[in-house]
């Protein structure tokens, strides 16, 4: 069986209503704005670190940011 889980995000979204530029939130987390652009574009999962400050730097709650 090859069910793969896709973690699909709702970033971009969360990011543009707080005003927030890649760069901006990048700098928020930590991160690189490739790394943002990536996750954006679900090319790339984050860890659950990088997942949970994404959070706290949008103020959303993770079911709200992240789901399958």
């Amino acid at each position: 069986m090859n069910n793969e889980l896709i973690l699909k995000n709702k970033l971009k979204e969360a990011r543009l209503a707080k005003k927030l530029s890649q760069e901006e939130l990048a700098r928020l987390v930590g991160t690189t704005r490739q790394t943002i652009i990536s996750i954006e574009k679900n090319a790339f999962n984050p860890s659950a670190k990088l997942a949970l400050l994404l959070c706290i730097a949008l103020d959303e709650k993770f079911e709200n940011l992240f789901y399958f």
